[in-house]
């Protein structure tokens, strides 16, 4: 154990994760080194961690490592259980902290906790173990500007000292936390930026792709994948189809030379609809299957368009690189996200707003980043008011800004953003009118209409010319 005065543990799942808090770290967000020391826990929550390559063995963490005393693997640590589902039992939480204590060397000093989504585990298991120590949250994407995606004890919930973001919309403040009042706090996108560029300094070059090497110099569109079959957003087909979408839409608009970067979860086979749409297309497809995010693809290709369907990673191309950007596919998302609590409405929300349609050439020929005034005028008040929809119960006093703004909106906004149903269930304006709210639950008018279904097939085929009259 070290002489200095408190340790501070910094929980990561992903190199984006990694370089947000690094960034803080080294913009002095928690203190002077001297006076903490600082591990590094790394985990990895996909499905099948075992196959994946641990943060800490990815190409590009030597630039990270300095900034930590110790590395640790949670997964390694609770082996043989999962990260996402493991978390100790209520009784058994001081056992775990004097273990945790003795197996990581900590003593009996106090312990500071920077970790992401607070709901989730590991963050939700390692905040009740160490029940007595602050908790910093640190969001690394959109979902940060959405609400709390279940109500949080406030055992742990009153003890988070702030929410660290970064500036991915700025003039938008974060919903998440807000309940208990938790502040927020910009990660300094100058220094997320320098930890970003030795990421990229220190990744293996692209063999082949066109914008590094091309004797022409013509940089690439790039595709985003985001593998949201995993998390049943879409079926595996209708993911691969908006795939292909994106390769259409972006050589629609003049881009020869493509780059698709797949999720790294998602399964090899799915390049192949894309490499043979490419082909028929006569354009040039070069799958990046590289381990590196998003951000670094950006340094190297400098890519003449980014095309994805909501990833934060299309903010980080607009706000931080200055890259042209473009979205497909959030009207068929924001209509599809069941429940309506869906923790990815709010990031489909927000880049539906702001982000122009790829399928609309001079929408994204014109586009450009709005600005802070721009944001609060036409964002604000939609994400407010989604918001509230989501989570009526855990912020209640959001409900007269989420009836301003509704009562404002046309029915197209209403109807794009908001279903009938969650409006009326919540006495909202453009909720259904009360004397019709009953037809869809009446079961006598479900049997008149299923009658009814039944009658109109059956004319159908006594119609002249009909195929089964035909005998066909």
């Amino acid at each position: 154990m070290s002489g200095r005065s408190s340790t501070q543990l910094f929980f990561a799942c992903s190199q984006y994760a990694a370089a947000t808090v690094t960034a803080a770290i080294r913009a002095g967000r928690f203190g002077p080194r001297a006076e903490h020391r600082r591990i590094l826990v790394v985990s990895d929550t996909s499905y099948a961690p075992e196959v994946g390559t641990p943060l800490d063995r990815m190409d590009g963490f030597e630039c990270l490592r300095p900034d930590y005393d110790t590395v640790l693997s949670w997964n390694e640590f609770i082996q043989p259980f999962h990260p996402a589902g493991w978390f100790p039992r209520e009784q058994d939480t001081l056992l775990w902290e004097r273990y945790l204590r003795l197996a990581w060397d900590l003593g009996d000093g106090p312990v500071e906790i920077a970790c992401e989504s607070i709901q989730a585990n590991p963050s939700n298991a390692v905040a009740k173990i160490f029940s007595e120590s602050p908790v910093h949250v640190y969001a690394d994407g959109l979902m940060s500007y959405g609400p709390t995606r279940s109500k949080i004890d406030p055992l742990i919930g009153t003890r988070v000292a702030r929410l660290l973001h970064l500036d991915l919309v700025p003039g938008l403040r974060p919903l998440l936390l807000s309940e208990f009042d938790v502040a927020a706090e910009v990660v300094p996108t100058a220094e997320f930026l320098k930890v970003l560029a030795e990421l990229a300094d220190a990744a293996p070059a692209f063999t082949g792709v066109r914008g590094q090497d091309s004797p022409d110099g013509e940089p690439p569109a790039l595709l985003l994948g985001q593998y949201l079959s995993a998390i049943d957003v879409l079926t595996p087909a209708e993911e691969e189809a908006l795939h292909v979408r994106m390769l259409r839409g972006a050589v629609a608009l003049g881009h020869r030379h493509v780059v698709f970067k797949p999720h790294p979860s998602a399964p090899a086979g799915w390049s192949r609809l894309l490499e043979e749409e490419a082909e028929r297309l006569g354009a040039e497809l070069t799958v990046l299957d590289a381990p590196v995010i998003a951000e670094v693809v950006y340094q190297r290709l400098k890519p003449a368009l980014v095309v994805g369907a909501f990833s934060t990673a299309l903010l980080t191309a607009a706000a931080f690189y200055g890259l042209p950007v473009a979205r497909l596919g959030t009207e068929t998302l924001l209509n599809g996200l069941t429940p309506y609590q869906n923790s990815n409405r709010v990031p489909v929300t927000i880049v539906d707003a702001l982000l122009p349609d790829l399928e609309d050439a001079p929408a994204v020929a014109a586009w450009s980043m709005p600005d802070e005034a721009a944001v609060q005028r036409e964002v604000t008040g939609l994400v407010t008011a989604v918001g509230f929809a989501m989570q009526p119960k855990i912020y209640p006093e959001l409900r007269s800004a989420a009836e301003v703004f509704l009562s404002a909106q046309p029915v197209s906004v209403r109807d794009r953003y908001f279903r009938r149903r969650r409006l009326t269930a919540l006495a909202l304006p453009g909720a259904l009118p009360s004397q019709l709210d009953f037809i869809p639950r009446n079961p006598t008018v479900r049997r008149f209409a299923r009658q009814a279904r039944t009658w109109q097939r059956a004319a159908s085929r006594r119609l002249p010319g009909s195929s089964r009259v035909n005998g066909s």
